[in-house]
């Protein structure tokens, strides 16, 4: 994306090369990919350069439009400071309640944590079901079940447990976000601190 700067400001934006008037003069989209650096820019054409250092993954934060500047001869487009989403689900109040829009207690948005374990729960249950077929058919014909098989799906439920305490016991978002970073070890292996779910070995 390039800014058009005239007399300090910037007057317009431009998402891909097309035509354009400067002044009296037509110029053609061309400009774009025959023109240097240089000359756009002694034309008032400035690539816009982002500076994303404020930018925050938008699993946990939402971010702040991007606001333009133009100074020490370049156009530069910058985040503000990003707002975590809120990690507690939020209850309708007294207020609320008085207003007609819920009951004071009630949940009114669901936050962070409730999601997480939600997913959690939903992906325990989908390798679960991989293995459902074994308790099936001991129940409808008394075959034994694998102690493997028992075995892990005791694993799966213990481990998706110890996950949804990690993620009720977490402080706020910054500390969500940290279960879920992952990172690379001495062995050369990439884990986070929530860990993974067991899968089972075939």
């Amino acid at each position: 994306m390039w800014a058009l700067v005239e007399s300090g400001s910037i007057t317009k934006f431009i998402n891909s090369p097309k035509g354009l008037v400067i002044g009296d003069v037509r110029y053609s989209r061309k400009i774009f990919q025959l023109w240097s650096k240089s000359e756009l820019e002694a034309k008032g054409i400035y690539e816009v350069e982002m500076d994303n250092s404020k930018r925050k993954s938008e699993e946990w934060y939402i971010n702040t439009n991007v606001t333009y500047a133009f100074g020490s001869g370049k156009v530069t487009g910058s985040y503000g400071d990003a707002t975590a989403k809120a990690h507690a689900d939020t209850l309708f109040t007294a207020q609320d309640e008085t207003d007609g829009l819920g009951t004071e207690g009630e949940v009114k948005d669901r936050g962070l944590k409730y999601n997480l374990i939600q997913t959690i729960k939903k992906q325990a249950a989908g390798i679960l079901q991989d293995t459902d077929w074994y308790i099936v058919r001991k129940a409808d014909a008394g075959t034994a079940v694998p102690s493997s098989i028992t075995n892990h799906r005791a694993a799966v439920r213990t481990k998706a447990a110890e996950q949804e305490t990690a993620i009720t016991n977490a402080s706020d978002t910054p500390a969500l976000e940290t279960l879920y970073t992952y990172t690379k070890q001495e062995d050369g292996s990439v884990t986070r601190p929530l860990g993974e779910l067991p899968t089972l070995e075939s």
